[in-house]
């Protein structure tokens, strides 16, 4: 065949593979992709959801099937009922006080400093930091020494891990700490995509700086916000890594979460088929809180 003829010719014909790559399916490249998710994630959850409902102890082919009564067990345990309180509690601290810090940082940061850039990396740090480090990091901080630790700048001797009544919010202290600057950097990505000429507009209609953030800023940051409270909320929900390290759950049960309850009764009691329960009740909680938060911020994006 002649250059001429060749070039003369569709692309499919000189490339026999063209024609196959045209007429492929595009889902047929994520096949692969598809297979692993699957057998890593949907298998694993679905055989969960069965072991819900069943005495499995984790250990061998024994079980039985016992339908619903490790729900209704875990409705009449007094440690998983405290847990939920404890989740809901720490949840809504966390989101309203990390969110609440990370805002104020980002307005900080995002007018002209020369600093700025380094305080970005400074705010930041925490997050790219182990959570299981961070709570070693904070239960020395909160060592109960009066002359080490946060006890030692204060002053005081105040056992704040140890105290059932302090040790539920210096684990949610911990945790906005950490992810603060997560928020920070969300809201940050709003400001930076708002235009300045909507400011320079609003302070030449004299409107000052309070009113500039609240009839300006705030609304535009609609999605930012959005972002930001589902993360916060699905992190705070399923807390785990810093109780664990920090507390175990203690003292007695005052910081236990769900998800330690689930890890404990899986692999400290044996009751895999019990703690199975327990995570598909958090899963399908967390799914439902989502879901509801979800469709009230796009709402509340549409309206402003």
């Amino acid at each position: 065949m002649t250059p001429d003829v060749a070039r003369s010719l569709p692309s499919t014909a000189r490339r026999p593979w063209g024609r196959f790559s045209s007429l492929t399916p595009s889902w047929i490249f994520a096949l692969p992709a598809l297979l692993v998710y699957a057998a890593v994630v949907l298998y694993p959850s679905l055989a969960g959801m069965f072991y819900a409902f069943t005495d499995w102890s984790g250990i061998g082919e024994e079980k039985s099937f016992v339908g619903l009564a490790n729900l209704t067990a875990m409705f009449h345990d007094d440690q998983a009922m405290g847990s939920i309180g404890n989740t809901l509690l720490l949840t809504v601290t966390i989101v309203a006080v990390q969110n609440g810090v990370g805002l104020l940082l980002a307005l900080g940061v995002h007018v002209k400093l020369k600093s700025r850039a380094v305080l970005r990396v400074v705010f930041f740090a925490p997050v790219v930091v182990s959570p299981v480090m961070v709570a070693f990091l904070w239960k020395y901080i909160y060592n109960p020494d009066p002359t080490a630790g946060l006890n030692g700048l204060l002053g005081t001797h105040i056992d704040w891990l140890g105290n059932p009544s302090l040790a539920l919010w210096s684990i949610a202290g911990t945790v906005v700490w950490q992810y603060a600057g997560y928020s920070m950097v969300i809201f940050l990505a709003g400001l930076e995509g708002i235009p300045p000429e909507l400011h320079e507009a609003a302070m030449i209609d004299g409107a000052g700086t309070w009113q500039r953030f609240r009839y300006v800023t705030w609304p535009l940051l609609a999605p930012s916000l959005t972002i930001n409270l589902m993360l916060s909320t699905i992190g705070g929900l399923k807390l785990f890594d810093q109780v664990f390290a920090a507390t175990n759950g203690g003292p007695g049960y005052a910081t236990e979460t769900l998800s330690t309850v689930l890890y404990k009764q899986a692999f400290v009691f044996g009751k895999f088929g019990y703690s199975t329960a327990i995570a598909l009740v958090l899963a399908l909680f967390v799914a439902a809180v989502s879901m509801v938060q979800l469709y009230y911020l796009r709402n509340r994006e549409v309206a402003q």
